[in-house]
């Protein structure tokens, strides 16, 4: 069994090199969408499947209470929660983590575009 701690840890690798090509091209200072859009054609480009703005329903008690959409959801199986704030804080990492547990999906990555380029990755096995 693979261990959680490198959990598609060549996959997040391919995508945080996405990340950062992106990042070095478009520089700080865009509003998030367009980072959106850019590493999106950027990880397409690279071969992976990519869902952008993915529903994800969240249940209390079995009632559906509320619905949130991923930034990008990369091959069925990690999250990428974009930011581009001046740091990443707290609060941010932990909404990627409630993201994963509402979802099958066990990997986060946490990827701010700010004034210096930032990584998070959360782990959460349901």
């Amino acid at each position: 069994m693979e261990n959680k701690n490198y959990l598609h840890a060549q996959t997040t690798e391919r995508i945080i090199k996405c990340f950062y090509k992106v990042y070095n091209e478009l520089g700080y200072g865009f509003l998030e969408k367009v980072y959106q859009n850019a590493l999106f054609y950027e990880l397409i480009n690279a071969g992976f499947y990519c869902e952008a703005q993915k529903p994800i329903k969240v249940y209390y008690s079995e009632k559906l209470v509320g619905e949130y959409y991923t930034d990008i959801i990369v091959n069925n199986e990690i999250i990428l929660e974009l930011k581009a704030a001046e740091a990443l804080v707290e609060e941010h990492e932990f909404q990627l983590i409630n993201y994963l547990k509402a979802t099958e999906i066990e990997i986060g990555l946490l990827l701010n575009f700010g004034k210096k380029p930032e990584i998070r990755r959360k782990i959460f096995t349901n």
